[in-house]
């Protein structure tokens, strides 16, 4: 199963859905609105206030062609807490050469030399980053104040290696350090891959977790949940029209079926 997620996240049209020029509106959106608000809240409220000193050390996993963590790197400079070292990682060779060529392309000299993008699995992610930073793995215990995921521990889930990826950040993480976790929520009827699923005979490959499925790997491994819910109602391939209509239309399905949003969300902290 891993062989046919590999061939997805290699293509051509991969790079296409991954990378700003060409992601297209609903995911610059998404960025600027619904997710930057939920980063701003953890930069602000959560994140261990001794990261202000020498900047913050962050990482995202599955981080795909690099979006969310180039603007991440933007808006950490914007709120003058500063970036000492943000690392991307995704099991996509291909998607980790087109990271490196959006870190030229959006961010200033001085934040690139901070931003590095590597191939590492989720499942094993200290020890694929440590190796492809020719460190040990014991290196980066408590090395991150913020772990972010972003439409990619469903992965882990399908594969049953979802402890492991927890485990993994756990480790990684620093005292009071928080981990994002964003994906899927299976509640959400329209997703092409519950389609697939119910056409399927190759269920894990469509599988989807619960909110609570979500949650589990990290309450197992020790985290404390800050919180936990669903959100937004705009598609990343959505268009101008289509965002705004489904922006309308929020306030409303919000007060009628919140549980049934197309994302859900955790935010985990190790405790101190």
């Amino acid at each position: 199963m891993s062989d046919v997620f590999l061939e997805e996240y290699s293509s051509q049209d991969a790079v296409l859905r991954y990378t700003k020029e060409t992601a297209g509106y609903g995911v610059s959106y998404l960025l600027e609105n619904d997710y930057g608000k939920i980063y701003r809240e953890v930069l602000e409220q959560h994140i261990p206030r001794a990261a202000e000193c020498d900047g913050i050390r962050m990482l995202e996993f599955g981080c795909g062609g690099g979006m969310n963590l180039i603007y991440l790197v933007s808006l950490v400079e914007q709120l003058g807490i500063g970036v000492r070292q943000a690392y991307g990682t995704d099991f996509s060779q291909t998607l980790i050469q087109a990271a490196n060529l959006e870190v030229d392309k959006y961010l200033a000299p001085a934040q690139r030399q901070r931003v590095k993008f590597f191939v590492a699995r989720n499942e094993t992610l200290a020890e694929d980053l440590a190796a492809q930073l020719h460190a040990v793995t014991s290196s980066l215990d408590g090395f991150f104040h913020l772990v972010l995921g972003v439409n990619t521990i469903r992965y882990c889930h399908r594969l049953s290696k979802q402890v492991e990826c927890a485990e993994g950040i756990f480790t990684m993480l620093d005292k009071g350090g928080v981990c994002v976790i964003i994906d899927m929520n299976d509640k959400f009827p329209l997703f092409r891959s519950r389609l697939r699923e119910r056409r399927s005979r190759q269920k894990p490959e469509a599988y989807l977790p619960s909110l609570e499925e979500y949650v589990h790997p990290f309450t197992t491994v020790g985290f404390d949940i800050l919180y936990k819910g669903n959100f937004c109602w705009i598609p990343h391939s959505a268009g101008p029209g289509l965002s705004k209509l489904c922006k309308g239309l929020t306030p409303l399905l919000n007060a009628v079926m919140p549980a049934h949003a197309m994302r859900s969300l955790v935010i985990a902290r190790k405790p101190v």
